[in-house]
């Protein structure tokens, strides 16, 4: 068994990574997707996961600074991508400034206080100055999971997620934001304890890298390093 901890956005692509590595190595991973913030957290007081795939670097440079990972396997896996997602009974925007129309009742994002996603889209929208503007109408979701359900379940009339969540939902449409409007979403992985299940992590990170792990990653939005 190898225990992964790993962004929301990652769940679609882990999940399948995750079961083509184990048919290839015979060791099964067992994946724990949250917030960066919140992940990264635990990681600090003790919970015994090897590998940690966060959203962003600040959250492994903090699980390294504590000691619990090692910083010489930290690297970046991919830059992730933010969209306005709506569900297929809502008029989409057409612009992220039409976030401002009266019919996006309730705009959900994920908490910016721990998840870089939500981090992203709250920069994004006071780039543009719509933050103050729409600010009681946001929601705030625990991580960019939930962000996802609350926009599906009609908890939200819109949602700023990932991409990598939105081009595998059914029904709805989704809006790519300018990338210059906020900080690079470049998301790093970093390797930890020591034993077999360390070693274990090394190769899923291997993997992630490998042809096969890329084809997987881009296939879900995900723009890979070079």
């Amino acid at each position: 068994m190898l225990r992964i901890a790993a962004a929301s956005d990652l769940a679609r692509a882990f999940t399948e990574l995750g079961k083509e590595f184990q048919q290839r190595t015979g060791i099964q991973p067992k994946l724990t997707f949250g917030s960066s913030g919140l992940l990264s957290t635990q990681i600090v007081e003790g919970a015994p996961f090897f590998l940690f795939a966060a959203a962003n670097a600040g959250f492994v440079s903090k699980v390294v600074a504590a000691g619990k990972c090692d910083g010489s396997t930290a690297k970046i896996y991919g830059r992730g991508r933010i969209v306005v997602w709506t569900g297929k009974d809502v008029l989409a925007p057409v612009k992220l400034a039409d976030l401002a129309d009266p019919r996006f009742k309730r705009i959900a994002i994920a908490n910016p206080e721990h998840a870089p996603y939500g981090t992203a889209a709250k920069q994004a929208l006071q780039k543009i100055g719509l933050w103050t503007q729409i600010e009681n109408r946001i929601v705030f979701a625990e991580n960019i999971q939930q962000t996802m359900q609350y926009a599906r379940t009609g908890n939200a009339d819109a949602s700023i997620v990932a991409l990598s969540l939105a081009v595998v939902s059914d029904g709805g449409a989704y809006l790519p934001i300018d990338q210059t409007l906020h900080d690079p979403l470049d998301q790093q992985l970093v390797v930890c304890g020591n034993g077999p299940e360390a070693d274990a992590a090394r190769q899923f990170a291997d993997f992630i890298a490998s042809r096969e792990g890329r084809e997987v990653m881009t296939r879900y939005g995900f723009v890979l390093p070079q």
